[in-house]
């Protein structure tokens, strides 16, 4: 593709003389912005990425994959029958959930109150694989699963009591009161998700269906897929059994969320690019600079028979090279940064002693990264077509050189 011609001109032109510092330091500017543009660009959707991939899983293992509501219709037996001929994995569970109040002394918090079926091997797997303290088996009636964030802001422990306040009144001589009973605390779980560690208690189903005063036939049905990504399909496949119930798949209830994640992924990936752009305009200037320079060894080049052709590749193959080479030493650092993302986030926490990545703001406890193929394979191609560009727009300009012109005063 370049001759040996060519390429000698091109490392010539790499190599400026002592006269020519200035363009040495816009070559040294070109080289550390893409260097720099690619590295953060990797470092920044290496985090988004991993950032969507924890959340889903997450949010996958927190909750179940399509939920059916009664809507006030008895779910009857052949509906469930009907469903399970859909997909003879779905493993099928009862649940009620609710809003309510948990409070401890003089500590009071709104929480979720969700009742889950002790008999139902699916039902507990979450409280089997998350239980940090007490037992997952003691999930019966008078015992309360708290979250770790909860219990730390109620100031509980396994064994404690907590009263649980429902949205339901209860009509007494007196007036109505909320519909309110005391539980043991019976474990502590630990996701490692805030939001759902702070908010969420799970009871016995029963208790739960006492608490909110509701009947047996009003309860959820919750469904676990071994694919959670086809949840949406089969929740069309259920509606159509008996439009009368309400379904949702998780992707329902964190819609708007995962909206969100990937409207602010691609704001920050066209944000970052401008770091490319801005040191293409630094190629631009400095190869312009180059051929000003060179104007007379150009006429020389061109008096002894190379062609314009020729000289234009030359030229491009310097910027070229400059762009290359910068975006693989970006590619390095940003895929040794996004491996040890978490270590700089602690060093950098330890070394200003500020808090970089709260909990509280962002639902994990760590910094996320996941390094995605793709991803740097479109980095790094639009880095090369962004250094092409900046490269061959100043060398077209040698066409438009006459030769007399440059020669005339020589």
């Amino acid at each position: 593709m370049f001759t040996k011609a060519e390429r000698l001109i091109s490392i010539r032109n790499l190599r400026p003389k002592k006269k020519e510092g200035f363009l040495k330091v816009i070559s040294i500017f070109s080289f550390l912005g893409i260097t720099l543009g690619v590295a953060i660009l990797i470092v920044v959707m290496s985090v988004m990425n991993g950032f969507k991939t924890e959340l889903t899983n997450k949010i996958l293992g927190l909750n179940p994959h399509i939920v059916i509501q009664s809507n006030g219709y008895k779910i009857e037996d052949n509906f469930l029958k009907n469903i399970k001929e859909l997909n003879s994995n779905f493993k099928i569970s009862k649940s009620y959930s609710g809003e309510g109040i948990a409070m401890n002394n003089q500590n009071a918090k709104g929480v979720i109150i969700k009742g889950i079926d002790s008999n139902n091997e699916e039902s507990l797997n979450f409280l089997k694989k998350n239980t940090s303290q007490g037992d997952f088996k003691k999930i019966k009636m008078g015992h309360a699963f708290i979250g770790a964030e909860l219990a730390y802001d109620l100031n509980l422990e396994v064994g404690d009591k907590i009263n649980l306040m429902s949205t339901v009144f209860v009509t007494t001589p007196f007036g109505g009161f909320p519909k309110q009973d005391s539980f043991t605390v019976g474990g502590i779980f630990n996701t490692g998700f805030y939001e759902f560690d702070k908010n969420f208690v799970f009871l016995k189903l029963s208790d739960t269906l006492t608490i909110f005063d509701k009947a047996e036939f009003e309860n959820n049905i919750e469904i676990y897929l071994n694919n959670p990504i086809k949840a949406d399909n089969y929740k069309a496949m259920i509606q159509n059994l008996n439009p009368n119930y309400f379904v949702y798949s998780w992707s329902d209830f964190n819609k708007s969320f995962f909206s969100a994640l990937k409207v602010e992924r691609n704001v920050m990936f066209i944000i970052l690019t401008l770091i490319l752009i801005v040191a293409a305009f630094n190629i631009i200037s400095g190869l312009t600079i180059l051929i000003k320079n060179k104007t007379k060894e150009i006429a020389i080049l061109k008096t002894l028979g190379l062609s314009n052709s020729s000289i234009k590749k030359s030229f491009f193959l310097t910027g070229f090279t400059i762009g290359f080479f910068a975006t693989f030493t970006g590619i390095f650092f940003g895929v040794f940064f996004a491996l040890n993302i978490e270590k700089v986030r602690i060093f950098l926490s330890n070394f200003f002693n500020l808090e970089i990545f709260p909990s509280d703001v962002y639902f994990l406890e760590k910094l996320p990264s996941e390094i995605n193929i793709s991803s740097i394979a479109l980095i790094c191609i639009f880095s090369l077509l962004i250094s092409a560009m900046a490269s061959i727009i100043p060398a077209i300009k040698i066409s438009k050189m006459k030769t007399f012109r440059a020669l005339r005063y020589e």
